[in-house]
């Protein structure tokens, strides 16, 4: 069957992008068909119509405007779509000339993808959107990863045992591996992030081939000024920069040169511990009530994606550490300081996402400004801090402010204060910049007092006060007298300057060189105008992107700037302290705090938190503190607080606490908390199991471990021994600083038989069969778990606590003479729980009931109802 013209164009393009959505544009709208139209519009919850047939069947058709295009696709994005743009080439006039029936030229023009957006509202404006590419040469492995929204690129080598925390570390929003093996090998762990997984061609992972193209991108001759990269990094890198030129259609983004980045350069943590702490999103999945969202107080985009960055990537270099604490020390001894640094970050927008969006010509004249705005806040910033005598990291970020007067310079002149969004609204350039572009101006927006003036020039020039010029659709511009004055007008010398052009019954109509001249720049006037601005908008654009690199750096500074003066803010306001950090083992913290519990105790208007000490400190030996107490105590939140304290400190940062030492840390490990995984099979004992495998598996003497409720999942005695087990290999063998959690107070005999073993409890007290928690820890052992107590406050039926107590009191009592911590079935019948409380027996009436039925209110004088309630209070004493 024949199809029309427009429809074997669309055909042909979506041959091109078989798993992709084509966005088909027609005019002023984005048109889907077929299959795609089917899917999108069940997916946006629009509309599905038809267009025409084919082999004999409706299409099927579906769209979405053009100029709310971005709201689309990212609602497409978010549930699993790619989508390939398709635009229109040429106009339908351009068209037109190749035959009446040509179709419009149309080409995809970029192919949207998770991990390839640039758009602000496409993108969390404080968070990283991460394109990461994984490769396996023989025994290499590397992965690489890039923003191309800021132009951030890094790579490192990694070995595929690390390649599930690091892709916990980066939360990428796309991955990228190659065919074959590597995928299968990937897709289970894309499936647990929920990674959307992109394989490629071997073709595109070729590291020889990948070189070439990565001295293109940065225009060298060599990678080795950049680093020396194995062949697995180059073929990482080489693989993402081949599928920007895939989804960008060649226009590349503008790339940082490659950071090259160490496995030991940061703390290692694994999935599961991140996932447990809650550093920057919650068990539920959002932001709020994470680490990251009590601790957040930048004021810039980039500042918090920063902070993001350094809250998942604590350092473990000394020199690192120290020069952040010493930024943060310099800003909190100057409270004036920091937020006169503030307020001017407030004003400051996202330098390198605008930069992005211009290289990738997505831009406006809004990111123009941007440029501009953020340009002259940094000036200010570097100026607000010229005579003071900044330590080392904000010394490096003010001078990475300066340079851009000439910049700056140009784009104050050259734009007005606020500029529409898109370059084709024109406006955007300041009067008086362009001389071209104001003559142009002048005649869009005056023609109407040109014409005047036009007119009374005329007609003192003919002697004629009834000359009018006027205009209409056929004629255009022309001067129209009354007949009477035709003679005159016709003859000589007049006849020389005005043209004769009509003649109608009342008037005769005329034109001259000047007016038609005239006619053409006004009419021409308005797109004379437009093309003058988007000539100078890309004259700006060049100028910026020559400086790209400098203006990285400047975003960098700025959000440096910005971290130092929030962490400062939050120090203060927190009444956080600074930490000592060293390379020893060193593990001590006094008046310790859960920074998300606190805040939220606050928030509810609750009690204070409670602050507790914790001293892990070793030598050559395990430092573990053995602790019990009961559920609702506070334990895991004492687990999990210690170790935030220590991430925040090598993050450098002020921490939640009166005193803190921390030695540094190479890996942290966390098992807390009871979680299954049924769809890869594993009950929530298997993973409990897997996660203490991999913390013994891995844990180094540098490590700090928090293990809550190891072996609860099992019966009685084997969750015993493989805590028990587990704590003697964290001893013996890993060495490690470690906080042991358990309910099986039989491993409190462990303190006195290893030496690096210390129990610790939560001390609670019991007040007339109830349980108080103090929330407080202190060394010693807990005589009991106080769980009945704790089903009681969940709200137990009575005769459930009731028959709970009887069955605890005969196990304990078997265990005490000797048994083996267990009854037989007989001295507990099934049927003997506790009856269910029976109603009390009816009394008979009281003393002041029997009052009250002789009393008749509408009867009684004051002086007797007086005289009633005294009798009355007389009964109610007695009783």
């Amino acid at each position: 069957m024949t199809v029309t013209p427009m429809m074997a164009q669309y055909l042909d393009i979506k041959a091109q992008y078989p798993d992709a959505l084509l966005f088909y544009r027609m005019g002023d709208f984005y048109e889907m068909f077929f299959e795609d139209a089917v899917n999108a519009a069940e997916a946006l919850d629009i509309a599905l119509t038809k267009r025409g047939k084919h082999d004999g069947k409706d299409i099927p058709m579906c769209g979405v405007p053009v100029h709310a295009a971005e709201g689309y696709l990212l609602s497409l994005i978010r549930k699993g779509f790619r989508v390939a743009v398709g635009e229109q080439l040429e106009s339908p006039a351009e068209a037109k000339k190749r035959g009446y029936k040509a179709v419009v030229k149309r080409d995809v023009v970029r192919l949207v993808t998770p991990g390839t957006l640039t758009e602000d509202s496409l993108l969390e404006a404080r968070r990283h959107n991460f394109l990461v590419s994984y490769t396996e040469l023989r025994d290499e492995a590397a992965l690489a990863w890039a923003d191309i929204s800021t132009g951030a690129f890094h790579v490192m080598p990694i070995p595929r045992v690390r390649l599930s925390p690091e892709l916990a570390r980066l939360a990428p929003s796309e991955l990228i591996v190659a065919d074959g093996p590597v995928y299968d090998h990937c897709l289970p762990l894309t499936e647990e992030y929920k990674i959307p997984l992109t394989p490629l061609g071997k073709a595109s992972f070729d590291s020889t081939a990948a070189e070439k193209r990565l001295c293109a991108l940065f225009n060298v001759g060599a990678l080795d000024g950049f680093g020396t990269f194995s062949r697995a990094e180059v073929s990482a890198m080489g693989a993402l920069i081949d599928y920007l030129e895939i989804t960008q259609k060649g226009k590349l983004p503008l790339m940082q040169h490659p950071v090259q980045e160490a496995e030991d350069r940061v703390v290692q943590i694994d999935a599961s511990t991140r996932r447990n702490l809650e550093l920057t999103r919650s068990l539920s999945g959002g932001r709020a009530g994470s680490l990251l969202s009590v601790v957040d107080r930048t004021v810039t985009p980039g500042g918090g994606r920063l902070l993001e960055q350094r809250l998942s990537s604590p350092s473990r270099n000394l020199d690192t550490i120290s020069a952040r604490l010493a930024a943060l020390d310099f800003t909190v001894d100057q409270p004036g300081l920091g937020q006169d640094l503030r307020d001017a970050l407030r004003k400051t927008p996202d330098l390198d996402r605008a930069l992005s969006r211009l290289a990738l010509e997505r831009g406006g004249p809004r990111d123009l400004a941007a440029i501009r705005n953020g340009l002259t806040q940094a000036e200010d910033i570097a100026a607000f801090c010229a005579s003071l005598d900044l330590p080392s990291l904000m010394a490096q970020a003010r001078e990475a402010l300066l340079g851009f007067d000439d910049l700056l310079a140009l784009l104050d002149a050259a734009l007005v204060a606020e500029p529409p969004l898109m370059a084709r609204d024109g406006g955007f350039i300041a009067p008086g910049y362009d001389p071209e572009l104001d003559e142009a101006r002048t005649l869009r927006d005056e023609g109407r007092s040109v014409i005047a003036a036009l007119q009374q020039k005329y007609s003192e020039h003919t002697g004629i006060n009834a000359l009018k010029i006027k205009h209409n659709n056929v004629l255009g511009y022309f001067i129209e007298t009354t007949a009477t004055h035709a003679d005159k007008m016709l003859s000589a010398p007049l006849s020389e300057t005005y043209i004769h052009r009509q003649t109608t019954a009342n008037q005769v109509r005329f034109t001259t060189v000047e007016l038609s001249e005239l006619e053409t720049r006004i009419l021409n006037a308005g797109n004379l105008a437009l093309e003058s601005e988007k000539r100078l908008y890309a004259v700006l654009s060049g100028a910026i992107l020559d400086q790209a690199a400098l203006l990285n750096q400047a975003a960098r500074g700025l959000a440096e700037f910005d971290l130092v003066t929030a962490l400062t803010d939050l120090a203060r306001a927190e009444n956080w302290s600074r930490p000592k950090v060293d390379t020893t083992r060193a593990f001590d913290i006094a008046g310790g705090r859960h920074p998300v519990v606190e805040h939220a105790l606050r928030q509810q208007g609750g009690d204070p938190f409670v602050a507790n000490d914790c001293d892990l400190s070793a030598e050559d030996t395990a430092a573990v503190w053995l602790l019990t107490g009961p559920n609702m105590a506070g334990k895991s939140t004492f687990l999990r607080q210690n170790a935030l304290i220590a991430l925040l400190a090598q993050m450098g940062s002020y921490v939640p606490a009166e005193r803190a030492h921390i030695g540094l840390i190479s890996q942290l490990f966390s098992r807390v908390g009871a979680s299954d995984d049924l769809a890869r099979g594993r009950s929530t004992f298997m993973v409990e199991m897997v996660e203490t495998a991999a913390i013994l598996n891995q844990a180094d003497d540098k490590a700090l471990v928090i293990l809550d409720e190891i072996g609860r999942g099992t019966a009685t005695y084997d969750g015993l021994s493989i805590a028990w087990a587990t704590l003697e290999h964290l001893h013996e063998t890993n060495r490690s600083r470690a906080l042991f959690a358990t309910h099986y107070h039989e491993l409190t005999q462990l303190a006195s038989k290893l030496p690096g073993v210390d129990n610790a409890t939560v001390s609670v007290k019991e007040w007339e069969g109830e349980v108080i928690f103090l929330h407080e820890v202190r060394k010693g052992a807990a005589d009991r778990s106080y769980g009945v107590q704790v089903a009681q406050l969940a709200g137990l039926p009575q005769s459930v606590v009731a028959r709970a107590r009887d069955v605890l009191d005969m196990l304990e009592k078997s265990s005490r003479e000797g048994g083996k911590g267990s009854i037989q079935i007989d001295d507990l019948p099934l049927f003997a729980a506790a009856p269910a409380p029976q109603p009390k027996p009816a009394a008979g009436p009281s003393t002041i009931d029997l009052l009250l039925e002789d009393i008749n209110p509408d009867d009684l004088t004051p002086r007797e109802a007086l005289e009633a309630l005294y009798k009355l209070k007389d009964a109610s004493n007695a009783t």
